[in-house]
């Protein structure tokens, strides 16, 4: 793969651990923590995708969806817990990055390659996710989707980054561990990896469009040397 301008980093469940905010709270949460928080992930991603499809008069930013989501949740299951709800919130804006991930960013930029997130996160939740997991210094840029009102995957958001650098699709990587944003990436043109964490199917054609899939990120300097 040639080296791009710049390696783009999807930031929730590519560079930090959704999961972090619950397993955090564990202990009172009980053996369910782990399918209550991926509920509140699905959740949370039904609502972006809805208020974007629905227009701009209903966009709502990363953090109220994030909480309404979590609402859902709690209300569905019966948790009346107003003090561990609060918690688990400001826990999601601290969630660590996965093990790799620090050293991972050090070998791209030690390369001379810019590194961004692109997110659909608001721009005080990254500024604080990635100053709380250590890779402040790792990271060059941080994009909002706040800066055109609308989440991934709409076009819009993947603008962003061609944008910034100045230049085509195909001149940055797209790095993701969700499939359907790697797939937006992809159809907008750009070089796309997907890391795959969990062994989940191929999904999108992503496989026999020639995407790499990596189990974790500590392979990914080596792919772009």
């Amino acid at each position: 793969m040639p080296a791009p301008e710049a390696v783009v980093f999807d930031a929730y469940g590519t560079l930090l651990d959704v999961n972090g905010a619950m397993e955090r709270h564990a202990a009172r949460l009980g053996a369910r923590w782990a399918a209550l928080s991926a509920e509140w992930r699905a959740k949370q991603l039904e609502y972006t995708w809805v208020r974007s499809l629905t227009g701009a008069a209903h966009h709502e930013d990363f953090w109220l969806c994030t909480r309404d989501a979590l609402a859902f949740v709690f209300a569905r299951h019966g948790i009346a817990d107003a003090a561990l709800e609060r918690d688990l919130m400001e826990a999601y804006r601290i969630l660590p990055a996965y093990p790799e991930v620090p050293a991972m960013l050090a070998a791209i930029r030690a390369r001379g390659i810019t590194t961004a997130i692109l997110s659909n996160g608001t721009p005080g939740m990254l500024a604080a996710a990635v100053e709380a997991a250590g890779l402040a210094k790792q990271i060059d840029e941080i994009l909002s989707v706040e800066e055109v009102g609308v989440f991934k995957p709409d076009p819009r958001v993947y603008r962003l980054a061609t944008r910034q650098f100045g230049c085509p699709p195909d001149d940055l990587v797209f790095v993701s561990g969700n499939a359907w944003d790697g797939q937006a990436a992809h159809a907008f043109g750009m070089r796309v990896v997907r890391v795959n964490r969990t062994g989940a199917p191929d999904e999108y054609g992503l496989a026999a469009a020639g995407i790499p899939a990596l189990t974790d990120l500590s392979s990914l300097a080596d792919l772009l040397a």
